[in-house]
């Protein structure tokens, strides 16, 4: 009798997980359809020396990840996040900064090894700043393992000489287009990632910014402002946002370093 039960409850657990299951594979369609790609799937070029009318030898700057780092959304160059973050470093530390975006739209983390094979061999940065996760989190990836690529990545660029800064996983939860219960589900994922992805930066010793804290509750209560067209990705003003939250932290990089007027 006791197997009978356990038999059942076992067959009725499969059934309920086979129906979240459905459930949320429908709404992951409904949200697509939604969300669509007006924005293509190409960012805008912004690589070029900023304020290059400053004294010194350029600052190197460096981003990887994804649609994120690369801009996607922005409709000016100056808007994407390496613009901003670029024409930021520049005025506060009174140098030219010359940024080199890596970052390619739509990678997982199990990417950021081809964006740094991309790069010369030659090439130094002075600091990097990578945001990746949104997309390790909409397919499912398990947090450890993307946590695993960010760290050999992170590992690579210090052996290089490289300071980083690291931009956990945003909120997936301010997505206004995902609808219930998948939104609070991608939540949850997203938090796990981004707590994966601190303790690498923690361990490694680069710099984390918890980006679902610094900026998910204006993405959340403004989301007009904060989105681009599709709803999806920032606008230049989410993007200012998500410029002035790591900020202190590129500067500090910079600051810890090695002095870049020693190259």
């Amino acid at each position: 009798m006791i197997r009978v039960r356990i038999l059942a409850i076992g067959a009725v657990l499969g059934v309920v997980a086979f129906g979240v299951r459905m459930l949320l594979t429908g709404q992951a369609a409904i949200a697509r359809r939604r969300i669509g790609k007006p924005l293509g799937e190409i960012s805008l070029n912004a690589d070029r020396v900023w304020k290059k009318s400053l004294e010194g030898t350029p600052i190197d700057l460096l981003l990887l990840g994804d649609s994120l780092a690369a801009g996607l959304g922005a409709e000016h160059r100056k808007e994407t996040l390496g613009g901003r973050i670029a024409k930021a470093v520049a005025k506060r530390m009174l140098r030219p900064v010359r940024l080199r975006t890596a970052a390619v739209v739509g990678s997982e983390s199990t990417a950021l090894a081809g964006q740094l094979d991309s790069l010369p061999d030659e090439y130094r940065a002075d600091v990097a700043v990578i945001v990746v996760g949104g997309n390790d989190v909409t397919h499912m990836v398990p947090p450890w393992s993307a946590a695993a690529d960010l760290e050999r990545t992170i590992t690579r660029l210090q052996e290089r000489g490289t300071p980083v800064v690291v931009g956990t996983c945003p909120d997936l939860g301010t997505l206004q287009p995902v609808p219930q219960p998948l939104r609070t589900l991608l939540s949850r994922m997203s938090h796990r990632l981004a707590l994966e992805q601190t303790k690498v930066a923690w361990r490694t010793g680069a710099l984390p910014v918890d980006l679902r804290q610094a900026v998910g509750p204006t993405f959340r209560e403004q989301p007009d402002e904060m989105f681009s067209l599709d709803r999806f990705h920032p606008s230049a003003a989410g993007y200012r946002r998500t410029a002035e939250a790591l900020l202190p932290a590129v500067e500090m990089a910079l600051t810890q370093s090695a002095p870049v007027s020693a190259r």
